[in-house]
């Protein structure tokens, strides 16, 4: 039997226009600023003990800009501390892949694995699953693109299951309508995703205390993405074993 795997909480860093902040459903008009300084965000992480980050370049993610130089800082001296960093937002090219995955431990892939899942299958094979992420996000089961700014009309269960047929074993499931809320987490769509993808599954989106984790991990979940609950005290971490 496989030993079982621990349920890790990532902390969330989301980075827009230099600073660490957190929006409300993905909309960047509705942000909450938790640090003037990411690199302070993720410090304060890891200096809890933190192992793992996950780090989001909103601008890129959205189309405005982007912070690759900040959270390669950022990625650098969470490794120096012991931890590791997943970057996602933006990532549509295989320039831009291998340029992330020269400075992090993971990248985390979205918009392409709806337009380009050729290019998830190719990073995939040549660095290996542990190092490729794809994240499905969505809105009332149709997976969101271009840093959720569109609703597409791929199911989100489907296009799980065509990832774990293209070599993926690492998803991120975030829904969309909850993300940044405080709202809760909505059972029935994770429960969903645990039945269409069967390897390492994490996720995110309404967290908004220990039960809602407690409730991930009851589904069968590997882990969660946790920010707004996180930087409001809502949730405990590090999380009581």
């Amino acid at each position: 039997m496989p030993e079982a795997r621990p349920f890790v909480v990532y902390p969330c860093v989301d980075v827009q226009r230099g600073r660490a902040v957190r929006l409300r459903e993905g909309d960047p008009d509705r942000e909450t600023v938790y640090f003037e300084d990411p690199r302070a965000a993720a410090a304060h992480w890891v200096e809890l003990g933190a192992r793992d980050l996950h780090v989001v370049d909103l601008d890129a993610a959205i189309g405005t800009g982007d912070n690759r130089a900040l959270i390669a800082e950022v990625a650098a001296a969470s490794a120096a501390a012991g931890a590791r960093v997943e970057v996602g937002g933006g990532i549509r090219s295989r320039a831009v892949a291998d340029a992330w995955l020269a400075a992090v431990h993971r990248v985390v892939l979205g918009t392409v694995a709806v337009t380009d899942p050729d290019l998830v299958a190719a990073l995939v094979a040549d660095y290996g699953p542990d190092r490729v992420a794809v994240s499905v996000d969505a809105r009332a089961g149709k997976v969101a693109v271009r840093g959720w700014k569109e609703t597409s009309a791929v199911d989100a269960a489907e296009l799980a299951v065509a990832m774990a047929e293209r070599g993926v074993r690492h998803l991120i499931y975030t829904d969309v309508s909850r993300d940044g809320t405080l709202q809760g987490v909505d059972p029935e769509p994770v429960r969903a995703m645990r039945g269409a993808f069967p390897h390492v599954l994490v996720a995110g989106g309404g967290v908004a205390v220990d039960a809602d984790l407690d409730l991930y991990a009851a589904l069968d979940l590997d882990g969660a993405i946790v920010g707004r609950a996180l930087y409001e005290g809502t949730v405990r971490y590090p999380r009581a074993p």
